[in-house]
């Protein structure tokens, strides 16, 4: 079949067709030629490292790169989002209207160099390229890239005060229209770093910022109350004027590193995590607002990540319909559950090994729900991680960070394996890399683990 970009992105020539779009020579010539046009003359194009790609079968490619630029005087990395859509596609970007304005201002702002224009359209191969910090949605994100503003914020900001000299701004997330992550070096005025005062800050573009910082906030004082050696990155200041929280560096090596060689040391932090759910869970529901995540509204979102699979490997999407199927008559069967806290996204990454004890991290996902989807979501992470390091022991890990967070009813064990086989499922279809050549291979042997997990909790009923 001959590749060309609508064949590619209708799915019609399965999984090389798509990895010929992300991994092959013609498409990466392509985009180097539309960043050449958007860049200053005398500026190299290194490597373009790709880093995430999301796939929509006969609508996008969604890809994010850091890209290599080089000039007579330096050499950095710049972040840029690239959307590919068959020829003839409207732009995707939503807040089009005002990429001109926001351009200008970053233009200004001498945030801009090396390129001469941060969006560009390459109509023959259906490509739109934006770079950072352009984000016509998130209209704050040009003046948090610029050190001259950030120096005066944090300088004038209550809880942080800051008498650095400047700052070094790094983004660490770039994505237009959902969300970014920037870092703040602090700079003395010999240029040097002092780490320990290293900021992140997370850019919102709704009331989201304000909720995530109150529920973060009250999260970490009723983990401290708890003294049980376990906190939580408590947010220095919400910054409403920009939409913006600020939350301190944490020093330490998070705990999916430390299952790349399991041991003794790694059973005890499995506990310490069940234990750190078990005391988020008796989180009293007066202290936070958290929005209601039901049942339906997780099988609807796995369904919507999965549904790239099917063109590309039939037999592991047919899989996952059927796993799912199979999630949603077991549920019907159980109980009715009183929602209640769940932090939403425990992970092994969230989970950070500190000298102060373990911390954890990120608190944009909570909501009420039945609280063993926590439980679910860490037993799929173990099985993720084992498999990726190619670790065996995948089962004994899990019963050491379920004998953390103590008893079960058996009612809560099905749950809990229900969640396993259903989030680990998303997992695999969201964090696996599509531009990885092994993609199909490991697809297709975590799903086969997330049926196993449906499996267990089917004939524990």
């Amino acid at each position: 079949m001959d590749m060309d970009i609508t064949t590619a992105l209708s799915g019609q020539a399965g999984l090389p067709g798509v990895q010929w779009l992300l991994n092959e020579e013609p498409t990466r010539a392509a985009l180097r030629a539309t960043l050449a046009a958007m860049l200053e003359p005398g500026v190299a194009i290194g490597t373009l490292k790709l880093d995430r790609a999301k796939y929509k079968p006969g609508r996008y490619m969604q890809t994010y790169y850091a890209v290599e630029l080089t000039d007579a005087a330096s050499a950095h990395t710049r972040l840029i989002e690239v959307n590919w859509l068959p020829p003839g596609k409207p732009d995707p970007r939503g807040a089009a209207d005002g990429i001109p304005a926001m351009q200008a201002e970053i233009i200004e702002r001498g945030l801009a160099a090396p390129f001469r224009t941060l969006a560009a359209e390459n109509a023959a191969w259906g490509m739109w390229v934006q770079a950072f910090p352009l984000d016509a949605e998130y209209p704050q994100l040009a003046r948090l890239a610029d050190p001259a503003y950030v120096h005066g914020l944090l300088a004038d900001a209550p809880a942080v005060r800051s008498t650095a000299a400047s700052y070094r701004i790094t983004p660490i997330r770039y994505r237009p229209g959902q969300r970014h992550v920037l870092r703040y070096d602090p700079l003395d005025a010999q240029g040097t770093i002092d780490a320990t005062r290293t900021l992140f800050a997370k850019t919102y573009n709704s009331e989201k910022g304000a909720r995530t910082f109150k529920t973060a906030t009250t999260v970490s004082e009723w983990l401290a109350q708890q003294q049980i050696g376990i906190g939580a990155a408590r947010p220095l200041a919400y910054l409403p004027a920009d939409n913006l929280v600020l939350y301190p560096r944490v020093s330490g090596t998070p705990l999916s590193d430390l299952l790349r060689e399991p041991g003794p040391a790694t059973d005890a932090h499995l506990r310490a995590a069940g234990a750190a759910i078990r005391a988020l869970h008796a989180t009293p529901e007066s202290l936070v607002e958290l929005q209601p995540h039901s049942f339906a509204k997780e099988v609807k979102s796995i369904l919507s990540a999965a549904e790239y699979v099917h063109p590309l490997r039939p037999d592991t999407g047919a899989a996952i319909k059927d796993l799912v199927a199979r999630a949603q008559a077991l549920h019907e069967r159980l109980p009715a559950v009183t929602p209640a806290f769940a932090y939403g996204d425990f992970k092994a990454d969230h989970l950070w090994i500190t000298p102060a004890g373990m911390t954890l991290i990120d608190f944009d996902t909570c909501y009420l729900s039945d609280p063993m989807i926590d439980l679910g979501k860490f037993l799929a992470d173990i099985r993720f991680w084992y498999a990726g390091y190619g670790q065996a022991g995948a089962a004994e890990a899990q019963q050491a960070f379920l004998a953390g967070y103590g008893a079960l009813t058996p009612e809560q064990q099905v749950r809990a394996r229900l969640y396993e086989g259903l989030v680990l499922t998303k997992s695999t279809v969201r964090r696996v890399k599509l531009f990885d050549p092994a993609w199909g291979a490991r697809v297709g042997a975590l799903i086969a683990q997330a049926v196993d997990a449906i499996a267990q909790a089917e004939a524990a009923v």
